[in-house]
């Protein structure tokens, strides 16, 4: 007798720390967070690992795959299409790497504070991979109004469990 299994996807929004000390505050809010950003754009989260880093240690994924020599907060590797045939194209998944270097030094220089950048820098990840874009100016508007209505979201939700953000 043959027995088919059917899988559900498993919404798994992970958290890590590579090469830093840094520990996420609130992982159930920003997982429960995240999911609601992405179903107020019609699309679930599948297999999404937030990797937080230094920056040389984001310094050297960037050259290595991507071929550039600069810092950058977040670099968001895609993999949905492989995610997407065994689930559903509404899935998301990627791998995004998130320098707390930069995000502290950015959070200082917008006068943002660390932890409300580090917020902005996390859902800006999952909004590039719903397929918001920033490449031109219209673009950058567009996502930093996701952004925008994001941490709106997130206010909204800590103030129900009264958890305080501390931005």
């Amino acid at each position: 007798m043959l027995i088919l299994q059917v899988f559900k996807p498993t919404v798994m929004i992970k958290f890590y720390a590579e090469d830093c000390n840094f520990k996420l505050k609130h992982k159930r809010l920003v997982g429960r967070w995240l999911k609601s950003v992405a179903a107020s754009e019609d699309r679930k989260p599948g297999a999404i690992n937030y990797i937080f880093c230094s920056d040389p240690y984001l310094l050297d994924i960037n050259k290595q795959y991507l071929g550039h020599d600069y810092y950058t907060d977040i670099i968001t590797f895609d993999n949905s299409e492989d995610f997407s045939r065994v689930y559903t194209d509404k899935n998301v998944s990627a791998d995004i790497y998130i320098s707390v270097d930069t995000v502290r030094a950015n959070g200082q220089e917008y006068g943002e504070g660390f932890n409300k950048e580090l917020h902005r820098v996390i859902v800006h990840g999952l909004l590039h991979l719903i397929g918001y874009d920033d490449h031109t100016e219209a673009q950058k508007k567009d996502m930093r109004a996701a952004e925008d209505r994001a941490l709106k979201l997130l206010e909204t939700m800590a103030a129900e469990d009264k958890v305080r953000l501390n931005w």
